[in-house]
């Protein structure tokens, strides 16, 4: 049975993507906060998987990613998701010490502690899959501390791929575009998020990279809307 790892599953990307690798034969484990919201993601999938594990941490504090290493236990996991976020978005001027800590934490820390400590456990043919962002390649005004840590996890996998070629561990980078979830709630401004790519695009590129066959490894997928960067 394959275990699937997969951080910020509450909503959005992290929910789709569960919902896509959803199969008899996988346990998916479930990380998010909201409990509500990550219910309703078990309630999608549980049905169609072997076994569902919800992980509620706060992964802003290495605590939190601490308690959920120890709840997913000793046993190797075959795929790795680093998708969970959160983003500050105003002036670099008006960003409190306190929300470049908590980007700093669940972006940067969490992903580089949670990669750590699985990926030497994990068996050839596994992946890493690190969600980050079009804001990993380009500045954008008022989105500083995000692109900050989009731009230090792009740096940290790259040279963790050339670390794990030899165990034959993939890690693949995922680049969307804006996409429409519900982090544009809480962020002002008059955004087309009639324009914005799909969670569903984003996890079904995620499904077909894990596809690939164990030497073959899309290492870096960029994804667009038609109407370019929003």
């Amino acid at each position: 049975m394959k275990r699937y790892l997969i951080t910020g599953a509450s909503r959005g990307i992290g929910r789709a993507i569960a919902e896509t690798l959803a199969a008899d034969d996988a346990e998916l484990l479930l990380h998010g906060r909201d409990t509500v919201a990550l219910a309703l993601t078990r309630k999608a999938v549980e049905p169609r998987c072997a076994k569902v594990v919800l992980l509620i941490y706060d992964l802003a504090k290495p605590s939190g990613v601490c308690d959920l290493i120890a709840e997913v236990g000793k046993g190797p996991i075959d795929l790795l998701v680093n998708n969970a976020g959160i983003a500050v978005v105003k002036p670099f001027t008006e960003i409190t010490a306190i929300e470049w800590e908590q980007t700093v934490g669940v972006n940067i820390t969490a992903p580089f502690l949670l990669t750590q400590h699985f990926a030497p456990r994990m068996p050839p043919g596994s992946s890493v899959v690190n969600i980050l962002s079009i804001a990993a390649k380009s500045g954008f005004a008022n989105w500083s501390a995000y692109c900050m840590s989009k731009f230090a996890l792009e740096g940290f996998s790259q040279s963790v791929r050339e670390e794990l070629r030899d165990r034959k561990i993939r890690v693949i980078n995922v680049y969307p575009a804006a996409t429409e979830t519900d982090i544009w709630d809480n962020i002002e401004g008059d955004w087309p998020r009639h324009k914005m790519i799909s969670p569903q695009d984003v996890a079904s590129a995620v499904a077909y990279a894990i596809s690939r066959p164990a030497d073959i490894t899309l290492e870096n997928i960029t994804l667009s809307s038609l109407t370019g960067n929003l």
